[in-house]
């Protein structure tokens, strides 16, 4: 297994990052919060994980160790695979998830791209003991809640590392939001990210 990787970043797309190891460039896949972390010719490390498949070797990496930690484990879920746990730390973070789970949060869960109702139903069932409490506690011990915050920097720094310049990501952004000042919300930064890019049309600053 390939536990981590570390090197020179020679590219940035919407879903994965090219990292040079020893020489080597790594195609890692990621998400959109990990890959705004990125930029281009500066050094990184990334926590990965190795999924082998009869066709192929894919490569996904992590900001964290907590990350990959619960990539691998939403995988035992029947019907969850690399490409749908992946879906999930793009939509939610891993303390997102354990809220959800624990709340038994259905409509949380099905905000991720092909999660329906009884997908979201099997993960609350068979993830219930697994994921265990989310990380940020109060003082007593009682979980505190996931506030607004605004992650529209987040998604205008994917775009840089992407290519485009910081005016064009944050004009594309302004677009997107129609000039809306309400906080954009973890769960809303891929489809902000998506639609962001299909309004620069592909040009680059």
């Amino acid at each position: 297994m390939i536990a981590s990787v570390h090197g020179t970043v020679r590219a940035v797309r919407l879903d994965a990052a090219v990292v040079e190891v020893g020489g080597v460039g790594m195609l890692v896949q990621a998400t959109p919060a990990t890959l705004a972390g990125l930029r281009v010719g500066q050094q990184a490390t990334l926590h990965t994980t190795l999924v082998v498949r009869e066709d192929s070797l894919t490569l996904f990496g992590f900001a964290d160790d907590d990350e990959r930690e619960v990539f691998e484990v939403v995988q035992q879920v029947s019907g969850v695979g690399p490409r749908l746990a992946l879906a999930m730390l793009a939509v939610h973070t891993p303390d997102g998830l354990r809220r959800a789970v624990a709340a038994e949060d259905l409509a949380a869960l099905k905000r991720v791209p092909g999660i329906g109702q009884k997908g979201a139903q099997r993960i609350v069932l068979e993830l219930a003991d697994r994921l265990g409490a989310p990380a940020t506690v109060s003082g007593t011990g009682a979980v505190v809640p996931a506030g607004p915050a605004d992650r529209r920097d987040q998604v205008v720094d994917a775009l840089v590392g992407l290519g485009w310049n910081q005016k064009a990501a944050q004009d594309a952004v302004v677009t997107v939001l129609d000039g809306s000042e309400e906080p954009v919300g973890e769960a809303e930064v891929a489809g902000v990210l998506r639609a962001a890019l299909r309004t620069l049309g592909g040009g680059r600053g």
